[in-house]
């Protein structure tokens, strides 16, 4: 009996790829122009690459040329998958490299205040989301999402904060090697951590829903997957890169350092957690190996930083509806939780500084620097948009918290840091100018986005 070969697989339509081939360069063109006129300004690029999604999306160009808009963004779910394809790539590859470039040592130096100041920096901000989450009318919830889990989901998009961003605003302000910046990125790493593990909780929470087992797994499954990490991934890895760190060539470390995250991302996705979380824990399990050349990985991270991180914000971007805040419920909600999210991140910041005996400029250093969200937020923004948790009118909001956050530290810090005494801030129990290597990003580092 002659078995019937199976039917090929159809390839992407021709008008499909054309469509689609456009849409990249488009977003890249805007994303990358925008960027940098975002950056002459002294305003992080993320302002200008997520803007280049905001000018062609449902914002703009939907409303100015909409038939433009249609045919170069159209409602076909496949065509929008295959962007979304590109974006998601973008997003676990930034998330995997922002976990390689976390300073451990910095943590280690100043581990009991960098723990009381990122401690009171989560919760406070936490605590208040949450509340706000429950208070906000269910029109802003999107479909049938149970409202303690938008509100848990609310508290820790609320409570993030962005090394990047904070990296990048110190060190353009010179203030990288002081001890408040020290300080202020110690305690940021501990957020990092923190945030992306309630992240994952949170997600899972919303994909199982709510009973006893379900939010007990929840909780077990992130542990699991650090202490699996820890114990089997870890000692995996650094043979991995040990092996490709053989050759004279970056190609074998671009490939299985790009290999492992993809697989970190993979394996927590079947666990119904997010890809990113495990992205993110690679990442770290990377840079605690101690066989990682940071030299061969420029490669990957101009690849990225340039191509892949610019088309993701875009694409973020593009999901922004800015018309919703001419309605007044939206309008009043968005200045609520904004408000929420920069009154908790200062006044959690400012109470852990206080309680570690620093004073009242230093902990309002602390405060802006930490009140920075950038890139995490618009990364929790998008996943609780692809979950079904967020609403177009949520999402945008959140992504506002992410943008006016961003562009308020820098001026915020030139005042604190003017008034801070070089010689009180000595007293801190940390020589910054020592420190100055374990913090600065490479060139190439995600603190540029």
């Amino acid at each position: 009996m002659t078995e019937l070969a199976a039917a090929p697989v159809p390839t992407i339509p021709h008008h499909s790829l054309l469509v689609f081939l456009l849409q990249l360069s488009v977003l890249l063109f805007l994303a990358l122009a925008l960027g940098r006129l975002a950056a002459r300004f002294k305003m992080p690029a993320i302002v200008g690459e997520l803007l280049a999604g905001v000018i062609v999306g449902p914002s703009l160009l939907s409303h100015v040329w909409p038939d433009l808009a249609d045919w170069l963004l159209p409602k076909d779910p496949g065509q929008q998958h295959l962007l979304d394809a590109v974006g998601q790539v973008g997003v676990i590859l930034l998330v995997g490299i922002t976990g390689m470039e976390l300073k451990f040592d910095l943590v280690r130096r100043r581990r009991h205040t960098a723990l009381r100041v990122s401690l009171a920096g989560l919760l406070v901000p936490l605590g208040l989301g949450v509340g706000v989450g429950f208070l906000l009318p269910a029109s802003l919830m999107a479909g049938d999402t149970s409202p303690t889990v938008f509100a848990l989901f609310l508290g820790v998009a609320l409570c993030v904060s962005a090394i990047p961003v904070i990296a990048k605003t110190f060190m353009d302000m010179n203030l990288l090697h002081r001890d408040v910046g020290q300080l202020t990125l110690a305690a940021g790493v501990i957020d990092d951590i923190v945030g992306w593990f309630l992240l994952s909780i949170v997600s899972a929470m919303a994909t199982a829903g709510l009973s006893t087992g379900t939010i007990a797994a929840s909780l077990l499954h992130p542990v699991a997957v650090v202490v699996a990490a820890w114990l089997v991934g870890r000692p995996l890895v650094k043979w991995a890169l040990r092996a490709a760190g053989r050759s004279s060539s970056s190609t074998p470390t671009v490939a299985v350092t790009t290999l492992i995250v993809l697989l970190g991302a993979a394996a927590t996705q079947a666990l119904r957690l997010e890809a990113v979380f495990g992205a993110f824990v690679c990442g770290v399990l990377i840079a605690t190996s101690g066989e990682l050349d940071r030299e061969k990985l420029a490669p990957l991270r101009t690849a990225v930083l340039a191509f892949l991180a610019p088309v993701f914000f875009a694409t973020a971007g593009l999901r922004m509806d800015l018309t919703a805040l001419a309605r007044p419920t939206v309008l009043a909600a968005a200045c609520v939780v904004l408000a929420v999210a920069i009154l908790g991140k200062f006044v959690g910041a400012y109470v852990g500084a206080a309680m570690s005996g620093l004073g009242r400029w230093e902990a309002l250093a602390i405060g802006a620097g930490m009140n920075a969200r950038g890139v995490i937020e618009v990364v929790v923004a998008m996943v609780g948009l692809q979950l079904g948790i967020l609403g177009a009118e949520t999402y945008t909001i959140i992504i506002l918290v992410a943008i006016v956050t961003s562009l308020m530290a820098p001026p915020i810090l030139r005042v604190a840091m003017a008034r801070v005494d070089d010689n009180a801030e000595s007293d801190m129990g940390m020589t910054g100018t020592k420190t100055r290597d374990l913090a600065s990003p490479s060139p190439a580092s995600p603190a540029s986005v």
